[in-house]
């Protein structure tokens, strides 16, 4: 943790970011002040929530810089499969040492898929909040809507705006 934290307070330092992926299956990432990853390739809203779509699928979950906020996650509420989500509507809640936070959907679909992990181990959203610690799995109903999220670039910028004014 320390090394990571050296590492990014440099890389911040030195206004750098990798275009390396962290891995083979996900999109390049950059740094951002706050010592968050912002994926590239993944769509965000304004209440933290990612969206990685992929053909007919759009996996949700919330961003590295909404976990690091949020603290160590102790609870996760999510929906059943075939139910529906609503953009800019509650669909769950994650509960943290700090506080308890709804997760708001960025777009609308049926839920074909539950990440079932995180009862047992809510804490991949904060160890792995883009792989292992996804949340749902959506059939988007109307993909236009993923057009009004933000883009890698913008979310960081949105990210750094909303710290530097708290």
């Amino acid at each position: 943790m320390a090394l990571r934290m050296w590492a990014s307070s440099t890389a911040n330092a030195l206004k750098l970011s990798s275009s390396a992926s962290k891995s083979h299956l996900l999109p390049a990432f950059s740094i951002s002040r706050c010592f968050s990853s912002v994926l590239e390739g993944l769509k965000y809203a304004n209440s933290h929530e990612w969206v990685k779509h992929e053909g007919s699928v759009a996996t949700i979950g919330i961003s590295d810089h909404a976990q690091d906020h949020l603290g160590e996650v102790v609870f996760v509420e999510l929906p059943e499969e075939k139910s529906s989500v609503s953009k800019e509507k509650n669909f769950g809640a994650v509960e943290s040492v700090k506080a308890t936070s709804e997760i708001i959907s960025p777009i609308s679909g049926e839920v074909i898929e539950v990440n079932t992990k995180l009862a047992d181990s809510p804490g991949l959203i904060n160890s792995s909040p883009y792989e292992e610690g996804w949340m749902i799995k959506v059939k988007p109903s109307n993909p236009a809507e993923l057009e009004s999220l933000m883009g890698s670039k913008e979310y960081t910028k949105f990210c750094e705006e909303e710290d530097a004014a708290h």
